[in-house]
């Protein structure tokens, strides 16, 4: 892989003791030394949730999130994570309450994209899902941005075929997906389909981290993907035939870390960073 790349600290490793699906979803670290440490390491990018981003500005305004950025050299900034962009009930306020947030910050901070998705299966048509999605990136074009939609086991389109054609469905130029080496190795796509179903401008962005191949016995894929990934090289995963599927497709952009790890959140900020920044990037230069 050229030495020429660059990588994005996502939220969830450098979040520290933040609780996936809970009430504690925002970091414990402040935002200014999470930004720190990951220039400190050589990021240029970084993640932030939505409930974080809420808590972050009970602190800083979003000028000076903006600054704190710039003065650290992060400019890859990804906002997530939107879910229930769909409905049509009384579950869609709390949604668009996050989406109004994740827009509003994305005036000032300028993020490369947004991320969404959705955890679970629901009773929508394709087309109205297609519809939605459209929307959304209309609202995300408007501030200047970007929209990946993320599939998932269990999530709302499982499988490669259905996110590309709800992708596709919508048309919209600054629509696409994120891929998660997770999600890819979990759902059992192929080198097939990544290359020939994903044309290079939807692919909006890429995470990478490591794993099993298969669950441990008694362990529920939930608790393995919010407690149990790995670093780059750690684990499983063959990385590098992902990589060259990536390379195939054309994909230029940064590399995100998402590692979702209980032992992690325990480790001080700067073990964090710096020990993601090397083992992802001794995978993208071999």
């Amino acid at each position: 892989m050229h030495t020429k790349v660059e990588l994005s600290g996502s939220y969830w490793p450098i979040a520290g003791n933040a609780i996936p699906h809970s009430d504690r979803e925002y970091s414990p670290f402040d935002f200014r030394d999470r930004v720190e440490a990951l220039s400190r390491a050589g990021f240029t990018g970084m993640g932030i949730w939505h409930a974080d981003l809420e808590y972050v500005q009970k602190k800083y305004a979003l000028s000076e999130m903006k600054q704190i950025l710039d003065d650290n050299g992060i400019k890859n900034l990804e906002l997530e994570f939107l879910t229930g962009w769909f409905f049509e009930d009384d579950r869609r306020k709390e949604s668009d309450r996050i989406r109004a947030m994740m827009l509003e910050a994305a005036e000032t901070l300028s993020p490369r994209h947004l991320k969404v998705g959705h955890f679970q299966k629901e009773d929508v048509s394709m087309s109205h899902l297609s519809e939605s999605f459209a929307q959304l990136c209309e609202d995300a074009a408007n501030v200047g941005t970007k929209v990946g939609y993320e599939m998932m086991p269990g999530g709302m389109t499982p499988n490669l075929e259905e996110s590309m054609e709800l992708i596709e469905g919508a048309g919209a130029d600054n629509g696409g997906i994120t891929l998660d080496s997770w999600h890819v190795v979990k759902l059992g796509i192929t080198d097939d389909a990544l290359t020939t179903l994903i044309p290079k401008e939807r692919l909006i962005s890429v995470e990478l981290n490591d794993g099993y191949l298969k669950s441990p016995p008694g362990m529920s894929i939930t608790e393995e993907t919010t407690c149990h990934r790995l670093f780059c090289g750690e684990g499983q995963f063959d990385l590098q035939r992902f990589l060259t599927n990536l390379r195939k497709i054309g994909y230029d952009g940064p590399y995100g870390i998402e590692v979702l790890n209980k032992e992690v959140r325990e480790w001080p900020l700067d073990k964090i960073a710096t020990h993601a920044y090397a083992t992802t990037m001794a995978q993208l230069v071999a």
